[in-house]
């Protein structure tokens, strides 16, 4: 019995990964001048953060795979580092991930974070912006950034962000977009 029940629940979970896999594989980004997908999310303090509420400034969305992770912690860090210098550029930051909000402001607070972390748990956001990803049989964000305008839409995309010099290449896009 046992037996089965393992071998049905090895069955289901390669299923699952496969499924992953092959949608992630399917996805596709939106692209500059695009509308960027409407989107309300619980953040981390439970609240609900909505992209509209955001017309009439700059927003970075950034997907990313997991709290708590070296990658992610430095790319937080450098965010956070920079956010004066987005903030007078009339910017915002959205980190979006799988994880919980609770996850996230153990995240925020460990590691001093003051922007906003969004829990995207089943998926929809992180799907809508093509950045589904699968790591080691394991559904996580992948590592991509979008920059929106005041208006809405999409400015700029990256896609498998390199983390130590991200900011800094979003803030020269920011600028470079602005002038």
């Amino acid at each position: 019995m046992r037996i089965s029940f393992l071998l049905v629940f090895i069955a289901l979970a390669a299923t699952a990964v496969a499924w992953v896999t092959v949608h992630a594989a399917n996805q596709k980004p939106p692209a500059a001048g695009e509308v960027a997908p409407t989107f309300t999310l619980p953040s981390q303090d439970g609240s609900q953060i909505s992209l509209a509420s955001f017309r009439g400034k700059w927003v970075v969305l950034y997907f990313y795979p997991k709290d708590m992770t070296s990658g992610c912690t430095i790319e937080a860090h450098n965010f956070q580092r920079d956010l004066p210098l987005y903030e007078k550029q009339n910017a915002v930051i959205l980190g979006v991930s799988l994880d919980t909000p609770d996850s996230h402001r153990k995240f925020c607070t460990k590691e001093g974070l003051t922007f906003r972390l969004l829990a995207d748990q089943n998926h929809k956001v992180v799907d809508a912006y093509g950045s589904l990803g699968n790591f080691a049989g394991i559904t996580i964000a992948n590592r991509n950034t979008f920059l929106i305008d005041p208006a809405g839409k999409i400015a700029r995309t990256w896609t498998k962000v390199e983390v130590r010099h991200h900011s800094e290449e979003v803030l020269a896009a920011l600028a470079e977009l602005k002038e």
